[in-house]
C-alpha cells in the first residue's frame, strides 16, 4: 500500500492533508480557538464563573489539597462568624450580621491575581505556628465602617472616593476592627489548639503582601459582613504550610475525635498483659571461651566460673536485663532472692 502526504500551495501552513490511495474522501481536523481553550480549561466564562476547571488547568490543579480533608476548619470558621457578629456589633453600636459565603482552595499566586483593587491587606502572624496568614477589605466595607463609626446616616450607602490613598483615620479604624477580628480568630481556634493571631502590618499592593511562594496551596474564606444597606467583604487566606503544625487536629472528623483510639481495647489489653507467661533466664556469670578450648572439652570437663555466693546473679528476659538479685537455697530447690531492677546500660 502506498500512502503520500500532499501539501496544498494556496491553504494555510498549519492545515495538513493526509491521503490514502485506497479512500474515497480525505480526512482533516483542525483545532479552532474554542477548542484551544476548552483543552487548556481557558476562555469559558460559565466555568470560570463557578470556579470548575477542566482540561490542562484541571490536571495542574488536581494535586491541591482541599479544604474538605481538613473538617475541623469549617467549624472553626463558623465559630469565627459567630463570634465576630458580636464583637462587631458592640464596636460599631449598630446591628451587624456576618456570614461565610464559601470556602475553597487555590494557589497563593491565583489568590492574589483574584484580588480586587483597591483592597486593603493585612499581614498577621501566627506565634505559636510561627507563619504568617493574609487578611483582605475590601474598599466598601472599609467606607462603611468609617461611615458607621463617624456618624453617617443610616439609609445612604456609604461614599466611595477612588484614587486617593486611604488617611489616617480610615487607617486607624480599619486597624482596631482587624484586631479585633484577630482577637475573635484566635478564640475560635482555642477549643482544638492555643494559638495567637497578631497583627503584622497593612498593605495596599498585593505584591508587598508575598507571604508564600505564589505556587503554594492556600486556603481562603470568604465573609460578608453587612450592617442594613452598607457592608463588605472580607477575605481571610491562610497557607496550608501555616496549618501544618494542627494538621492532625484539623483532620478530626467531630471535637475530641481519637482517631479510632478504643478505650476498651487498651483495658482488656492490658489486663490480658498481666497474665502472660514468659520465660527468664537466671545468669550466674559469662566469660568468654576460645574455640579451641571448647573443641577440647569432654564429658565430666569443668568451667570454672569464679564467682562467690555473695556475687550478685542477672535474670534476663530474651536480651533484656530486667533484674538484680542473689543465689541460695530453700529445701531442696535453689532459688534467687530479687535485690531490685537492672541498671540500664547508658
Amino acid at each position: 500500500m502506498a500512502e503520500e502526504l500532499n501539501i496544498k500551495p494556496d491553504a494555510p501552513t498549519s492545515m495538513y492533508e493526509y491521503t490514502d490511495e485506497n479512500a474515497n474522501s480525505t480526512d482533516s481536523k483542525i483545532l479552532n480557538q474554542e477548542e484551544i481553550d476548552s483543552l487548556l480549561g481557558y476562555g469559558d466564562y460559565d466555568t470560570e464563573r463557578t470556579n470548575q476547571k477542566n482540561g490542562v488547568r484541571a490536571i495542574l490543579n488536581s494535586s491541591m489539597v482541599s479544604y474538605e480533608r481538613l473538617p475541623m476548619l469549617e467549624i472553626v470558621f463558623d465559630r469565627l462568624i459567630r463570634m465576630m457578629a458580636t464583637s462587631l456589633r458592640n464596636f460599631t453600636q449598630d446591628n451587624v450580621e456576618v456570614s461565610l459565603e464559601s470556602i475553597e482552595s487555590m494557589r497563593f499566586g491565583e489568590y492574589i491575581d483574584s484580588l480586587t483593587l483597591p483592597t486593603l491587606l493585612n499581614v498577621f502572624k501566627a506565634e505559636e505556628w510561627d507563619n504568617y496568614g493574609l487578611m483582605s477589605l475590601d474598599s466598601s466595607l472599609i467606607y462603611s465602617m468609617v461611615d458607621v463609626l463617624l456618624g453617617g446616616r443610616r439609609g445612604t450607602a456609604a461614599m466611595r472616593i477612588e484614587g486617593r490613598p486611604y488617611t489616617t483615620i480610615e487607617l486607624n479604624i480599619v486597624k482596631d476592627m482587624i484586631q479585633l477580628i484577630l482577637s475573635d480568630l484566635s478564640t475560635a481556634f482555642d477549643p482544638i489548639t492555643s494559638v495567637s493571631f497578631a497583627f503584622d502590618r497593612l498593605e495596599t499592593n498585593p505584591r508587598f503582601a508575598t507571604i508564600s511562594r505564589l505556587s503554594n496551596a492556600v486556603i481562603v474564606a470568604h465573609l460578608r459582613i453587612d450592617m442594613e444597606d452598607r457592608g463588605g467583604k472580607i477575605d481571610l487566606m491562610i497557607p496550608y504550610a501555616t496549618l501544618e503544625p494542627v494538621r492532625e487536629l484539623l483532620l478530626q472528623m467531630f471535637m475530641g475525635e481519637r482517631f479510632g483510639r478504643d478505650t476498651i481495647w487498651e483495658n482488656h489489653l492490658m489486663n490480658q498483659l498481666w497474665d502472660t507467661e514468659i520465660e527468664i533466664k537466671a545468669v550466674l556469670k559469662e566469660k568468654d571461651v576460645r574455640l579451641a578450648d571448647i573443641s577440647s572439652w569432654e564429658k565430666g570437663s569443668f568451667l570454672p566460673l569464679e564467682i562467690t555466693a555473695e556475687e550478685p546473679v542477672d535474670i534476663v528476659c530474651g536480651d533484656v536485663n530486667l533484674l538484680k538479685g542473689s543465689m541460695g537455697r530453700k529445701a531442696e530447690h535453689i532459688v534467687i532472692r530479687i535485690d531490685g531492677k537492672a541498671e540500664k546500660d547508658v
